[in-house]
């Protein structure tokens, strides 16, 4: 932040000291991982008058996101400039004069977000974690059952005759309401087994992201050899606080999968009815697949869609050949990949457009 705030003056924004601590004061009261609230906090504390407002924007899109302030892509892909925050003189970045660690260029962004995690140092996996605490998790809308005051839609009864009834009996403005628009519910369930301990971490903080743009309309669980849920545990602020908290509680990190008898757990909740349910997982069962083909029947049915997000696909030599994989894919309405921050960024932007309603009863086909 205080890089950015050297940037501006670069561009003469007159952001002098007092202006950058109060920059930093706002943003200890907002959440710095959200865009929106970084872009205000500094527009309202950094910028002297209306001239400095479009050399502000200016700097914004390119530190932060390569885009114009308002674009409707939202994405982790948006970072341009951010620091790795790798220590001076590190391998992993020389540093700069002021010993800060250095910017990553857009190139280097763009080689991380296509990497598979699988292949991936230490150090960049923590990169990879940064940009996936700066993803907008953004939902896909729902017409909910309850109304809401509006100057067009349907008559509002009660309201209108409470409004006659305070003029005395006399005609009063006919009242209107509407629907109100709810962000659809998403039940996440990620596979925690040893087959994906290369990329169970990623795909919690990938949950992480969606529960914390969504608290109330997220569920995950974690599926190994039982189903835990660690909602709780993921609206964490912090996403590494978020992860040794989900490491605490789930006792079958690195096990063996049982998706069949956990999906039946599942069932037995209320969460998946007209829920998004998405499954990070290879398909690896170590029991026999047919329980897990039965369960998904049963949950293609009350599910509003269900996304399988499988690290493998990625790989274009892929074929879904393990058994699992097969029992469950005529269930599955979009099977994708999960291998790399772009390709969770695409899972992102799937769980926000509006998709209809699986309406067959099996033997469907996914959309790849």
């Amino acid at each position: 932040m205080t890089g950015f705030v050297r940037t501006l003056r670069a561009a003469g924004v007159n952001a002098g000291h007092q202006r950058a601590q109060s920059f930093l004061t706002a943003l200890g009261l907002l959440d710095p991982a959200v865009r929106r609230d970084v872009y205000w906090a500094g527009r309202l504390t950094l910028c002297a008058g209306p001239d400095d407002i479009a050399r502000y924007d200016r700097c914004f899109a390119a530190y932060f996101s390569g885009e114009p302030y308002g674009s409707r892509r939202r994405s982790a892909s948006a970072v341009v400039t951010w620091h790795t925050g790798a220590p001076y003189g590190s391998r992993d970045g020389e540093g700069t004069a002021d010993g800060s660690a250095p910017p990553a260029t857009a190139s280097r962004v763009e080689i991380l977000r296509h990497r598979d995690v699988a292949r991936m140092s230490e150090a960049e996996r923590r990169e990879v974690g940064r940009l996936l605490a700066m993803l907008e998790g953004t939902r896909e809308r729902r017409r909910s059952r309850r109304h809401r005051p509006s100057t067009r839609g349907t008559l509002d009864g009660r309201r209108t005759v409470r409004e006659a009834v305070r003029h005395g009996g006399e005609p009063a403005r006919l009242r209107l309401r509407a629907h109100r628009d709810r962000p659809r519910r998403v039940v996440m369930v990620v596979d925690v087994s040893g087959s994906m301990a290369a990329y169970a971490d990623v795909m919690l903080r990938f949950a992480h992201a969606l529960a914390r743009a969504e608290p109330r309309a997220t569920e995950v669980f974690s599926a190994g050899t039982r189903l835990t849920r660690i909602t709780a545990e993921l609206r964490h602020r912090d996403p590494d606080e978020a992860m040794r908290a989900c490491s605490a509680v789930i006792p079958d990190w690195s096990g063996g999968t049982r998706l069949g008898e956990e999906l039946r757990e599942l069932l037995r909740l209320p969460d998946p009815r007209g829920a998004v349910v998405v499954i990070a997982s290879d398909g690896w069962e170590r029991g026999p697949a047919e329980p897990l083909g039965v369960q998904m029947a049963r949950l293609s049915r009350i599910a509003h869609r269900i996304v399988w997000a499988n690290p493998h696909k990625g790989d274009p030599a892929y074929r879904p050949l393990t058994a699992g994989i097969r029992a469950a894919l005529p269930y599955v309405d979009d099977f994708v990949a999960g291998h790399s921050l772009a390709a969770l960024e695409e899972l992102a932007v799937l769980l926000s457009e509006r998709r209809p309603e699986r309406r067959t009863t099996g033997g469907g086909q996914a959309h790849a």
